[in-house]
């Protein structure tokens, strides 16, 4: 005959041997080991936003000079360069009003070279400015011819003021004939002709 404490834990281990397998035959097969896909997040760096702008002044932070166009981080652009009144945004009305700008300055200087050419035509066809020095031994003159005094007879015979700085005289001692150079535009140089006799 079965003692009591194996006859009442028989049932439980019966009990629980059934529901345990009464609970697996109605689980899906393998449930038990199966996970859902996890969802993977990869972090992405910043995107560098750009700004294509025109300089109002020299930059070196970014090597560019006044007037400039160029491409800048939209950060610096907002942060530095816009507060400061060092650049534009390059927008279709800005680049209109640059080609119409760049058009006036063209215009300026194509007419500016070509007042520099007429003067330069004028000082070559006048004849020689006449040059008075007071006489030295042989065809010797007392002092040199300068600069200054090529200009001030410019001025007392043409009424025309040229800087001094532009005028370069030859070396001159003694009376003759001479061709002095006036630099009146980058690419407009006058030879004017000089007579200096002694009084």
């Amino acid at each position: 005959m079965a003692s009591p404490s194996c006859a009442s834990t028989l049932p439980w281990t019966a009990a629980f041997s059934t529901s345990s397998s009464s609970a697996s035959a109605s689980s899906p097969r393998g449930l038990q080991t199966r996970r859902a896909p996890s969802l993977v997040i990869v972090a992405q760096g910043r995107v560098k936003k750009y700004r294509q702008v025109i300089l109002m002044d020299d930059i070196e932070e970014v090597g560019g000079k006044k007037g400039d166009t160029m491409k800048v981080r939209a950060g610096f652009y907002r942060n530095f360069l816009l507060p400061k009144g060092k650049a534009t945004l390059l927008t279709p009305d800005v680049l209109k009003e640059m080609q119409l700008e760049q058009e006036r300055i063209d215009a300026e200087k194509q007419r500016v070279k070509e007042e520099a050419q007429q003067l330069a035509r004028v000082f070559e066809t006048i004849g020689a400015f006449k040059v008075p020095r007071k006489g030295g031994k042989g065809n010797q003159i007392f002092g040199s011819v300068t600069s200054q005094d090529l200009v001030d007879i410019i001025k007392s015979q043409l009424n025309r003021d040229v800087d001094k700085r532009l005028v370069e005289v030859p070396d001159i001692r003694e009376v003759g004939e001479y061709v002095a150079e006036i630099k009146l535009h980058p690419d407009v140089t006058a030879k004017v002709r000089l007579t200096v006799y002694a009084k």
